[in-house]
């Protein structure tokens, strides 16, 4: 498969009226993308293999290895023959936080989170959002509407998520696409960092369900709100109250639901 955000791949296409014929469809790649921190193995993620320096950076944050671009000294992805490799190397500041959080992960396994440590670990305190909500929900909206021409990965196979930072009035002005969620803002957040770039009073709209994770990844983004295309789960909700987060769910072209910080 090649290394790309799509590839061509050829479908027997059924008829229900019985016969068929092949069809060519671009589908999307999806492989592993190891991620080093200061040459220490850190995580395997299932992703699309583009803006993979995006998706490290914002995933340090999210993982709270970082605070700000400031603590990325460099970052570089290589072709590896099971998939690709992100290196990032983080300032002597911050190095100390890869040990302490590997330290964690290491006791992850396959049947979940070990332990009360791994508990707490799993739900850390949130710091309260940094920036408060004053758009409307028109813009929602708008955005909404606007969203699917920012999507040429979307289009093309129908097959990824899309993660896009808004302004306050609805403008879609940074796109961010994966087959995973996560990965799709994580990419958002750090490409944001990567150009220097805050919120400004927008927000950010998801092509998902609105989960615990992604709530977090907001909140320590500095995003001052965060809508989603499905819905939430309990746990969302929580997180986003007790950080005070606004977060609008379900969003369709003419409905959304609300629930306040």
């Amino acid at each position: 498969m090649a290394q790309g955000a799509s590839a061509p791949f050829v479908f027997l296409q059924v008829a229900a009226s019985g016969g068929g014929a092949p069809i060519e469809r671009a589908i999307a790649v999806e492989m592993p993308i190891a991620i080093e921190f200061n040459g220490i193995g850190y995580a395997v993620l299932m992703a699309t293999p583009a803006e993979l320096e995006d998706l490290a950076v914002g995933f340090a944050l999210a993982e709270r290895l970082i605070d700000g671009a400031a603590d990325i000294v460099d970052v570089e992805s290589h072709a590896a023959p099971a998939g690709m490799i992100v290196r990032v190397t983080l300032a002597p500041g911050v190095s100390g936080r890869i040990v302490e959080r590997v330290r964690h992960r290491v006791s992850e396994s396959s049947c979940g989170l070990c332990g009360i440590e791994n508990l707490e670990q799993a739900l850390r305190p949130l710091p309260a959002a940094s920036a408060d909500w004053h758009g409307e929900d028109a813009a929602v909206f708008r955005a909404l509407a606007a969203l699917g021409d920012a999507q040429p990965l979307g289009r093309e196979t129908r097959a990824v998520h899309g993660a896009a930072a808004c302004s306050i009035d609805g403008v879609p002005w940074l796109v961010r696409e994966d087959v995973g969620r996560h990965n799709a803002f994580d990419k958002l957040i750090g490409a944001m960092l990567r150009r220097g770039m805050g919120w400004d009073g927008g927000f950010a709209l998801l092509t998902s369900r609105c989960s615990y994770e992604l709530v977090e990844k907001a909140v320590l983004s500095g995003c001052p709100m965060l809508a989603t295309i499905s819905a939430p789960t309990s746990l969302a909700i929580d997180r986003a109250a007790a950080a005070g987060l606004p977060l609008r769910v379900l969003v369709r072209g003419d409905a959304l639901l609300a629930v306040p910080a």
